[in-house]
C-alpha cells in the first residue's frame, strides 16, 4: 500500500502541490469536448469548482505545514461516517469517497483529526477529499509537483 508523507521542515509554501491537484480534478473541457487536464495554462483559481484537496497554512512561527489526507490505518472519518460515503479500502489502503451515498452530515469532517477535509465550496453538499489522484502509475500529482519534495509517497 502506498500513502503520502510530509516533510514540513522543506515546505517552501509554493503551493504548486494544491495547483496540480486542481489541475488534476478540474471538470471543463475544451471546443472538441477534450478534458484540459493537460493545459494548466487556462485554469481558472478564481473557480470554486476547482478547488484543491490538500491545502498549505503557514504557523504562527512563519513555518508552512501542507495539509493532506494521510488516508490513516484506522480513519476517524470511516468510523463517523454513519451513511457508509467513506470506506477504507483493503487492498490499497486508501480512504475512499461514494459521493452518491453520502448524507452531508459531515460527521467526517468534524473526525478528521488532520483537518484535511472539507465540504465542496460551491454547494457545501459533497465531501472534498484525496482521491489520491485515481492511482495514477506516476503517483498523485501533488507529489510529482513539490519540487523540494516536502512530499512523497512511499509504500507502508
Amino acid at each position: 500500500m502506498k500513502r503520502i508523507f510530509i516533510d514540513a521542515s522543506k515546505c517552501d509554501g509554493c503551493k504548486n502541490c494544491s495547483i496540480a491537484c486542481m489541475q488534476a480534478h478540474r471538470d471543463d473541457v475544451d471546443q472538441n469536448g477534450e478534458h484540459k487536464w493537460s493545459d494548466l495554462y487556462d485554469l481558472d483559481l478564481t473557480d470554486i469548482k476547482n478547488e484543491s484537496r490538500n491545502h498549505i497554512v503557514k504557523d504562527k512561527d512563519g513555518n508552512y505545514k501542507p495539509i493532506f489526507c494521510r488516508h490513516c490505518d484506522e480513519p476517524e472519518c470511516v468510523m463517523a461516517c454513519m451513511s457508509g460515503a467513506l470506506q477504507k479500502n483493503p487492498e490499497t489502503g486508501h480512504v475512499e469517497y461514494d459521493e452518491s451515498r453520502c448524507a452531508s452530515c459531515f460527521m467526517c469532517i468534524m473526525s478528521c483529526p488532520y483537518g484535511v477535509l472539507k465540504p465542496d465550496t460551491a454547494e457545501h453538499r459533497v465531501l472534498i477529499k484525496c482521491d489520491f489522484c485515481g492511482e495514477r502509475e506516476d503517483g498523485p500529482r501533488c507529489v510529482a509537483a513539490c519540487p523540494k519534495k516536502a512530499i512523497y509517497v512511499e509504500e507502508v
